[in-house]
C-alpha cells in the first residue's frame, strides 16, 4: 500500500463487483485514493482496482472478513500505518440467504446479521475513532428497501438492514458536533449478480419508475453524501428506488 498526502482516502467494504465496484470507480473518479475491500473475490477486486487506475484513480486492494473482529482490527492497523486518515468510509459489504423464516436455520440467520449489521460495528467504531481526532470525515453504509419494507424470505436480510438504518442515526447523532457525517443509500432492486436469478418482468411491475436501477446510480448518491455537497445532511437515509414505497 503506498499513500498520495494530498488526496483523500475511502474505504469501501464488498468492492469487489456490483454497487461496491461502482462505488469504488465513482469515488475515484472524484478524487479520492479507494482502498478495495474483499474476502473471496480477489480476481474481482483486482478487476475493480484496474478500472480505477484506467481512469487515473489510484487505491489499493485489502483482504479482509469484515464479521471477523480480530481479523478487521488487523486490516485497519495496517491501513492506518500506511494512510494518515480515512475521510470516507463505505459500509457496503453484505451477503444474502434467503429462507422462510420458519424454516431459516441459527447459521443463515448469523452469517447475514454477522456481515452486515456486526461488520458495521467492526470496522465503523476503530475508524469513527480516529474521524472524532480529526473532527472530519463521511460515513456511508449501504441497507436496503427490505430494510425499509421488509420482503418475505428475507428476515435475516431485512432485520440486519433495519438494523443498520437505527444503528447508523444513531451513531449520527453522536458525533455530528465533531463534524462527522453518517448517512445510509437504502437501494431498491439494482441489476447486479445478487438477483441474476430474480423473476425480472415481474420484479419491473413493482417499480413505478419500471425498470432495474444500475450501480452506478447508487454510487453518485453515495458519492454525494460524502462530498461537501452534503456538509449540512446527517443521519438520513436516502432511497434509491425507482419511486417503491
Amino acid at each position: 500500500m503506498t499513500s498520495e498526502p494530498n488526496k483523500p482516502v475511502a474505504l469501501v467494504t464488498g468492492g469487489s463487483k456490483g454497487i461496491g465496484r461502482a462505488i469504488c470507480i465513482e469515488m475515484a473518479r472524484s478524487g479520492y485514493q479507494v482502498i478495495v475491500n474483499y474476502l473471496s473475490d480477489a480476481q474481482g477486486a483486482e478487476e475493480t482496482l484496474a478500472r480505477i487506475e484506467q481512469q487515473g484513480g489510484s487505491g489499493t486492494c485489502v483482504r479482509f472478513d469484515v464479521s471477523d473482529y480480530d481479523a478487521t482490527q488487523e486490516a485497519l492497523e495496517q491501513i492506518f500505518s500506511t494512510y494518515p486518515a480515512v475521510d470516507a468510509l463505505i459500509n457496503n459489504a453484505g451477503r444474502i440467504a434467503d429462507e422462510l423464516f420458519v424454516m431459516m436455520t441459527p447459521d443463515k440467520w448469523r452469517g447475514v446479521i454477522d456481515v452486515t449489521l456486526q461488520g458495521f460495528y467492526n470496522v465503523t467504531r476503530p475508524i469513527l475513532e480516529k474521524m472524532v481526532v480529526q473532527k472530519r470525515g463521511a460515513v456511508v453504509s449501504i441497507a436496503s428497501v427490505a430494510g425499509i419494507m421488509g420482503n418475505r424470505g428475507q428476515a435475516n436480510y431485512a432485520a440486519a438492514k433495519a438494523g443498520l438504518i437505527g444503528a447508523s442515526r444513531s451513531v449520527a447523532s453522536e458525533v455530528a458536533r465533531l463534524g462527522i457525517r453518517v448517512n445510509v443509500v437504502a437501494p431498491g432492486l439494482i441489476q447486479t449478480d445478487m438477483i441474476h436469478e430474480a423473476p425480472v418482468l415481474k420484479i419491473k411491475g413493482m417499480i413505478p419508475m419500471a425498470r432495474l436501477g444500475a450501480p452506478e446510480e447508487v454510487a453518485r448518491v453515495v458519492r454525494f453524501l460524502c462530498s461537501q455537497d452534503a456538509s449540512y445532511v446527517t443521519g438520513q437515509v436516502l432511497s434509491v428506488n425507482g419511486g417503491m414505497f
